[in-house]
Protein backbone atom coordinates (compact mmCIF):
# COMPACT_ATOMS: atom_id res chain seq x y z
CA UNK A 1 0.00 0.00 0.00
CA UNK A 2 1.78 3.19 -1.08
CA UNK A 3 1.67 5.78 1.41
CA UNK A 4 -1.11 9.11 1.67
CA UNK A 5 1.76 11.40 0.06
CA UNK A 6 1.62 9.89 -2.96
CA UNK A 7 1.16 11.79 -6.51
CA UNK A 8 -2.77 12.16 -6.02
CA UNK A 9 -2.85 14.15 -2.82
CA UNK A 10 -5.68 16.28 -5.47
CA UNK A 11 -8.23 13.03 -4.99
CA UNK A 12 -9.77 12.62 -1.58
CA UNK A 13 -10.58 8.71 -0.66
CA UNK A 14 -7.84 6.95 -2.81
CA UNK A 15 -7.62 3.50 -2.32
CA UNK A 16 -4.77 1.16 -3.37
CA UNK A 17 -5.16 -2.28 -3.99
CA UNK A 18 -2.41 -3.97 -5.19
CA UNK A 19 -2.33 -6.87 -8.10
CA UNK A 20 -0.82 -9.92 -7.76
CA UNK A 21 1.24 -10.36 -11.00
CA UNK A 22 5.19 -11.25 -11.80
CA UNK A 23 6.31 -8.93 -13.59
CA UNK A 24 9.46 -9.45 -16.06
CA UNK A 25 12.38 -7.83 -14.81
CA UNK A 26 14.45 -7.76 -18.08
CA UNK A 27 12.02 -4.83 -19.05
CA UNK A 28 12.29 -2.85 -15.99
CA UNK A 29 16.18 -3.30 -15.20
CA UNK A 30 16.41 -2.71 -11.24
CA UNK A 31 13.25 -0.81 -11.24
CA UNK A 32 10.90 -2.99 -9.74
CA UNK A 33 7.37 -2.12 -10.43
CA UNK A 34 4.30 -3.18 -9.02
CA UNK A 35 0.82 -2.88 -10.33
CA UNK A 36 -1.77 -0.89 -8.68
CA UNK A 37 -5.72 -0.81 -9.21
CA UNK A 38 -6.62 2.79 -7.54
CA UNK A 39 -10.55 2.96 -6.86
CA UNK A 40 -11.67 6.69 -5.97
CA UNK A 41 -14.34 7.65 -3.94
CA UNK A 42 -16.14 8.50 -7.56
CA UNK A 43 -16.05 4.63 -8.15
CA UNK A 44 -14.17 5.38 -10.97
CA UNK A 45 -10.68 3.32 -11.00
CA UNK A 46 -7.54 3.47 -13.16
CA UNK A 47 -4.72 0.70 -13.13
CA UNK A 48 -1.22 2.31 -12.32
CA UNK A 49 2.78 0.99 -11.99
CA UNK A 50 4.49 1.93 -8.59
CA UNK A 51 8.00 1.67 -8.24
CA UNK A 52 9.11 -0.58 -5.82
CA UNK A 53 12.25 1.63 -4.90
CA UNK A 54 10.16 4.40 -4.30
CA UNK A 55 6.43 4.10 -3.76
CA UNK A 56 5.72 7.72 -3.79
CA UNK A 57 6.02 8.03 -7.34
CA UNK A 58 2.93 6.45 -9.42
CA UNK A 59 2.90 6.03 -13.40
CA UNK A 60 0.49 5.54 -15.66
CA UNK A 61 0.24 2.31 -17.25
CA UNK A 62 1.44 3.26 -20.50
CA UNK A 63 4.72 5.01 -19.16
CA UNK A 64 7.81 4.06 -20.14
CA UNK A 65 10.67 3.37 -17.77
CA UNK A 66 14.65 3.81 -19.05
CA UNK A 67 17.35 4.20 -17.73
CA UNK A 68 19.88 6.85 -19.34
CA UNK A 69 21.76 3.92 -21.54
CA UNK A 70 18.63 3.05 -22.93
CA UNK A 71 17.49 6.45 -23.57
CA UNK A 72 21.01 7.06 -25.42
CA UNK A 73 20.31 3.73 -27.75
CA UNK A 74 16.54 5.17 -28.54
CA UNK A 75 18.02 8.19 -29.71
CA UNK A 76 20.89 6.68 -31.32
CA UNK A 77 18.83 4.17 -32.93
CA UNK A 78 16.53 7.06 -34.19
CA UNK A 79 19.31 9.17 -35.53
CA UNK A 80 21.70 6.25 -37.15
CA UNK A 81 18.42 5.69 -39.46
CA UNK A 82 19.26 8.91 -41.89
CA UNK A 83 22.54 9.95 -43.74
CA UNK A 84 22.77 13.19 -42.16
CA UNK A 85 23.71 11.29 -38.41
CA UNK A 86 24.33 14.12 -35.59
CA UNK A 87 24.26 17.61 -35.68
CA UNK A 88 27.92 19.16 -34.39
CA UNK A 89 28.19 20.34 -31.32
CA UNK A 90 27.66 23.90 -31.68
CA UNK A 91 24.55 23.30 -34.04
CA UNK A 92 23.40 20.98 -30.68
CA UNK A 93 24.44 23.75 -28.11
CA UNK A 94 22.14 25.74 -30.36
CA UNK A 95 19.19 22.99 -30.12
CA UNK A 96 19.63 22.72 -26.33
CA UNK A 97 19.41 26.61 -25.76
CA UNK A 98 16.28 26.75 -27.65
CA UNK A 99 14.82 24.21 -26.39
CA UNK A 100 15.34 25.33 -22.52
CA UNK A 101 14.21 28.95 -24.02
CA UNK A 102 10.97 26.87 -24.63
CA UNK A 103 10.87 25.32 -20.96
CA UNK A 104 11.24 28.60 -19.75
CA UNK A 105 8.61 30.34 -21.42
CA UNK A 106 6.10 26.73 -20.80
CA UNK A 107 7.11 27.55 -16.98
CA UNK A 108 6.40 31.15 -17.47
CA UNK A 109 2.92 30.54 -18.50
CA UNK A 110 2.14 28.33 -15.83
CA UNK A 111 3.80 29.97 -12.64
CA UNK A 112 4.43 33.41 -13.81
CA UNK A 113 2.45 37.02 -14.70
CA UNK A 114 2.23 35.83 -18.29
CA UNK A 115 -0.33 33.87 -19.32
CA UNK A 116 -0.26 31.95 -22.45
CA UNK A 117 -2.60 33.67 -25.73
CA UNK A 118 -5.70 31.71 -26.91
CA UNK A 119 -3.99 31.21 -30.21
CA UNK A 120 -1.09 29.65 -28.51
CA UNK A 121 -0.16 25.50 -28.88
CA UNK A 122 -0.77 23.92 -25.48
CA UNK A 123 2.43 22.20 -24.21
CA UNK A 124 3.36 21.07 -20.75
CA UNK A 125 6.44 21.44 -19.34
CA UNK A 126 6.84 17.46 -19.14
CA UNK A 127 6.65 17.82 -23.28
CA UNK A 128 9.80 20.44 -22.67
CA UNK A 129 12.06 18.15 -20.27
CA UNK A 130 11.52 15.42 -22.56
CA UNK A 131 12.73 17.55 -25.89
CA UNK A 132 15.74 18.86 -23.83
CA UNK A 133 16.39 15.08 -22.60
CA UNK A 134 16.45 13.91 -26.70
CA UNK A 135 18.86 17.03 -27.31
CA UNK A 136 20.78 16.11 -24.28
CA UNK A 137 21.30 12.39 -25.23
CA UNK A 138 21.78 13.80 -29.48
CA UNK A 139 24.97 15.81 -28.01
CA UNK A 140 26.52 13.24 -25.81
CA UNK A 141 25.93 10.55 -28.37
CA UNK A 142 27.65 12.80 -30.86
CA UNK A 143 30.79 13.45 -28.19
CA UNK A 144 30.92 9.47 -27.04
CA UNK A 145 29.79 10.66 -23.70
CA UNK A 146 28.00 8.11 -21.19
CA UNK A 147 25.09 10.47 -19.33
CA UNK A 148 25.29 7.94 -16.79
CA UNK A 149 29.27 8.64 -16.12
CA UNK A 150 28.38 12.24 -16.50
CA UNK A 151 25.38 12.35 -13.83
CA UNK A 152 27.72 10.35 -11.33
CA UNK A 153 30.54 12.62 -11.47
CA UNK A 154 28.60 15.87 -11.12
CA UNK A 155 26.38 14.07 -8.48
CA UNK A 156 29.48 13.25 -6.52
CA UNK A 157 31.22 16.69 -6.95
CA UNK A 158 27.91 18.20 -5.82
CA UNK A 159 27.61 16.01 -2.91
CA UNK A 160 30.75 16.50 -1.58
CA UNK A 161 31.05 20.37 -2.13
CA UNK A 162 27.69 20.83 -0.77
CA UNK A 163 27.54 18.45 2.17
CA UNK A 164 27.46 21.00 4.68
CA UNK A 165 25.73 23.87 2.50
CA UNK A 166 22.00 23.31 3.15
CA UNK A 167 19.90 22.22 6.17
CA UNK A 168 19.08 19.02 6.89
CA UNK A 169 15.50 17.67 7.70
CA UNK A 170 15.18 16.04 10.86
Amino acid sequence: MPPDDCLYPFMPFIFYFPIKSIIDNKFYKNNFIIPVLKICQSNSFSLTWIREKDRREVLPIDTPVYDTKEIQKRVDDYISQYKEGYFSPLSLMARLTEEIGELAREVNHYYGEKPKKSTEKEKTIEEELGDIIFVLSCFANSLEIDLSESFDIAINKIETRDKERWTRKD
